[in-house]
């Protein structure tokens, strides 16, 4: 990791019931012969001080991985605010020093490698305590940067409120949006249905393992 920024620690959302693919973890899907949990890992591992994995369900499905695993605390699956909020209490109690978390799903094969750099920079720039980031028109609330200060109130948000919806809970704190081209591959692109996954694959054989490379950054 670089310091550009502020020592961050990474997030990947796994925690998700998949109900479009028929259920099972979509972050062990693979594609082109690699899951997307490990693309995901290749690209955001250097970004980031460590990775964490909000899963629930057994663990030991991805014990492969090396990775600590956090469950929500939050029943009923509360949604991804529920692990944003595992992800920001585990490291206020694991990582004293640590300020700041990046999330993104765990089932966006072609993320950027500067995410991280420049989710910290739009919300520097734009002077909001949160961060997203945006391809094209379209917003990704949960490829996001949380700072550990908000994580009382989320916790308030989601236990008194029940309030599920992230751009609901952002919205009242203030968020900066990073942006990204989406052509010629959407860095965002998510897998959601056995089509998505198709077309990952197709753009793997095509343009090689990372195609989101080949996009152009906007300044």
């Amino acid at each position: 990791m670089t310091a550009e920024y502020p020592r961050t620690i990474g997030l990947i959302l796994a925690g998700g019931m998949a109900t479009r693919m028929g259920g099972g973890d979509k972050a062990l899907i693979e594609i082109g012969g690699r899951t997307i949990l490990e693309r995901v890992l290749e690209t955001l591992t250097p970004q980031c001080e460590r990775i964490l994995l909000n899963a629930n369900g057994d663990p030991r499905r991805f014990a492969r991985f090396g990775l600590t695993a956090i469950a929500d605390d939050i029943p009923d699956f509360a949604g991804p605010l529920a692990g944003i909020l595992a992800g920001l209490e585990w490291i206020a109690r694991h990582a004293p020093g640590v300020a700041w978390m990046a999330s993104v799903p765990g089932d966006c094969p072609f993320l950027p490698h500067d995410l991280v750099a420049r989710l910290h920079a739009a919300r520097t720039a734009q002077d909001k305590p949160l961060a997203c980031a945006r391809s094209g028109n379209w917003r990704h609330p949960v490829v996001g940067l949380w700072p550990l200060s908000l994580r009382h109130d989320l916790r308030k948000a989601l236990v008194e409120e029940g309030l599920h919806k992230v751009e609901i809970w952002t919205a009242r704190h203030g968020i900066a949006i990073a942006e990204w081209p989406d052509a010629p591959v959407d860095p965002f692109f998510n897998v959601n249905t056995p089509e998505d996954r198709m077309r990952a694959a197709a753009l793997v054989a095509q343009d090689g393992d990372a195609p989101s490379r080949a996009a152009p950054d906007r300044g």
